[in-house]
């Protein structure tokens, strides 16, 4: 098992490996072995997944989701494949970690009669100051 958070938990025969070759540094080797990794993890057919935080997940996939409701992540980092594994395993825990995180529900409040107060206190300031600035006005001659 792979642990999401303290109650929630993924079994790792729920996770799907495929090693492909993977582009970048590695000389010749790049082009015999297939280092890279890619995972599917079925986020709709998951037993061990809360519905709400599936959906929480499906959003925060993008791209990685396809429209089975699979999520593909494809690791080439590394020139081995267990760092490669791990890292995929690893991002696709953390992406799982911050869609358990329930957002917290603004309640919006109303500003207290004090604020208000202050609030036009400040700007009857702001008013007598700026009022100071225009041009003097010189008296008529009589």
């Amino acid at each position: 098992m792979i642990p999401i958070t303290d109650s929630i938990a993924i079994d790792e025969s729920e996770i799907e490996e495929s090693f492909i070759r993977a582009s970048g540094p590695g000389g010749q080797n790049v082009n015999k072995v297939a280092t890279a990794v890619q995972i599917r993890f079925d986020l709709a057919g998951s037993a061990n997944l809360p519905d709400d935080l599936k959906q929480r997940a499906a959003r925060l996939a993008g791209r990685k989701l396809t429209r089975e409701g699979v999520i593909v992540i494809t690791a080439a980092r590394f020139r081995t494949q267990e760092r490669n594994r791990e890292d995929a395993v690893a991002r696709l825990v953390a992406l799982l970690q911050q869609a358990a995180v329930r957002p917290t529900i603004r309640r919006p409040n109303r500003p207290t009669r004090a604020s208000k107060q202050r609030r036009l206190a400040a700007k009857s300031r702001r008013s007598a100051i700026k009022s100071f600035r225009g041009r003097a006005t010189v008296p008529p001659e009589e």
